[in-house]
């Protein structure tokens, strides 16, 4: 037995080692779809960087000289404002045309004076909620697969909600707005429910912002980067008033949740999206939003479907969160997200396939808000979360910009083994319903992946922290967020991850 002990080793060695370098041969490298040049499609950039520089120049001096000094300036400008959204209501505009680019410059004008003018606050916020539902009006005619009509959308809706933000987190404690804005009140005879202090309806859409590195990727990779990375349909029963959320996780593909169950995840913030009143099939049928969201979850307890990360806008066997949604609704004759989201950045394509998708015409979260069929009837956030939002932003931001310049997605190759019997371990858990540590439907090599962007991101993060407490304590004021992406830009290149 002694002397054959060695061979069994030696035979126990050679198995080990063939099996560990039979599990270390990478994946086939995916082919990434290619996009025709004759299509004009680039990412939108704002490319204002002296006008952002210029907005904090303005904020520090009337700071420094006081509300009073601003206050006829912010009242002038604010009656403008009023008359350019009395037109908007009373007119019809075309996507372009000059009334969308002077609200667009008297509302980041606003911004800096009302920082100074705590007071004026509540009344800002509400002005921007006005214009978000004045142009969201004047889109009901608009072409949404138009480029020009998408950017007014684009930069009126997420220009603005940034515009209030950058004011609402310079805001003393004493002084910071409630959590939750109001929105539109769009009619509603489905069955509801409470969140947050907001009535939600049955066949409402929640779209939230989750807290993972990943989640601000999704969030902000695509042509219109964004603010939200999830979506979840609302069904409240008719008698128990009980209420479930159908949507789809990575980890467990398309389930069901509580409310509280929906809340328990990290929320960075949350707006409630609702079909307008006025549609024709809600007109033929009032009931349809809640009759879907009923349909979609008699689906979702009926037989597991696998989540999508390929991200297939026609595929329903397999769904991500957004296709739950669109899915539910084109069922009874609603076809949402009237313009499909694209990525067209090489980079960005690149990355995004390493994590398994395949389709980069798609819907993603933050474009259902630029629906012009849906009105907004709230958003939830707070401050902590909000800061901790525009954190991940600015870092997502500075290592997409670094990828464009050559960083490439990486992963531990020598922890490709170990991964891949996670992985089938996974599996295996996953055929009697239980999770494992790799997602169902996600690679080895995709978990590894995302385990080498999370480091990163997280690296990132904390310098940022450091260097934004820094800024504070030295300027008496928080650090806006484009100063928040030049300092992920140099956390960046103190870790050597610039891809130049």
């Amino acid at each position: 037995m002694i002397r054959r002990l060695p061979r069994v080793v030696l035979v126990t060695t050679v198995v080990v080692t063939t099996l560990y370098g039979a599990l270390l041969i990478p994946e086939t490298t995916p082919t990434i779809p290619f996009t025709a040049p004759t299509q004009v499609r680039h990412p939108f950039a704002w490319n204002q960087d002296a006008f952002w520089n210029a907005l904090e120049e303005n904020y520090v001096h009337a700071r420094a000289a006081g509300c009073q000094s601003v206050t006829p300036a912010i009242g002038n400008a604010v009656d403008e404002m009023h008359v350019r959204i009395a037109r908007l209501r009373r007119e019809r505009s075309k996507p372009g045309d000059v009334i969308f680019t002077e609200i667009e410059q008297l509302v980041f004008q606003l911004g800096p004076w009302v920082g100074a003018c705590p007071s004026e606050l509540p009344s800002y916020v509400d002005l921007v909620s006005r214009v978000r539902e004045a142009v969201k009006r004047q889109s009901e005619r608009w072409d949404m697969e138009d480029r020009t009509a998408r950017e007014t959308m684009y930069r009126l809706l997420y220009g603005g909600r940034t515009a209030v933000e950058e004011v609402i987190l310079q805001m003393p404690p004493e002084s910071q707005p409630g959590t939750t804005t109001p929105g539109t009140d769009e009619p509603s005879n489905t069955p509801s429910s409470r969140l947050l202090d907001v009535t939600i309806r049955s066949g409402d859409i929640l779209v939230s912002r989750g807290g993972a590195p990943t989640s601000a990727l999704i969030a902000r990779g695509n042509d219109f980067p964004g603010n939200f990375s999830h979506i979840a349909l609302v069904y409240i029963d008719a008698v128990t008033r009980r209420t479930q959320l159908i949507e789809a996780h990575i980890e467990r593909g398309v389930t069901v949740s509580s409310l509280d169950d929906y809340m328990r995840d990290t929320k960075l913030r949350i707006m409630v999206l609702r079909p307008r009143a006025d549609l024709p099939a809600l007109r033929a049928d009032p009931l349809l939003p809640h009759r879907a969201a009923e349909a979609a979850l008699r689906r979702a307890l009926a037989h597991h479907i696998p989540y999508d990360f390929a991200l297939d806008p026609y595929d329903t066997t397999a769904m991500y969160c957004s296709k739950v949604v669109s899915d539910a609704y084109a069922r009874f004759g609603i076809h949402l997200w009237m313009g499909l989201s694209q990525i067209t950045s090489k980079a960005l394509r690149e990355w995004l396939a390493g994590f398994g998708v395949r389709h980069f015409d798609t819907q993603e979260p933050s474009d259902l808000e630029y629906d012009p069929q849906l009105s907004v009837v709230a958003e939830w956030r707070d401050m902590e979360t909000l800061r901790k939002d525009h954190q991940d932003n600015a870092v997502t931001e500075a290592i997409l910009d670094a990828a464009e310049r050559g960083l490439h997605l990486h992963y531990q190759w020598y922890l490709l083994p170990l991964a891949r019997l996670a992985k089938a371990y996974s599996a295996l858990l996953n055929r009697f319903g239980a999770v494992g540590p790799v997602p169902e439907g996600m690679s080895a090599t995709a978990a590894l992946r995302d385990r080498w962007y999370s480091s990163l991101h997280g690296q990132v993060l904390r310098r940022v922290e450091a260097q934004a407490a820094t800024f504070r304590s030295q300027r008496g004021y928080p650090p806006p967020y484009w100063r928040l992406v030049r300092m992920a830009s140099d956390a960046l290149r103190e870790l050597g991850a610039t891809g130049a």
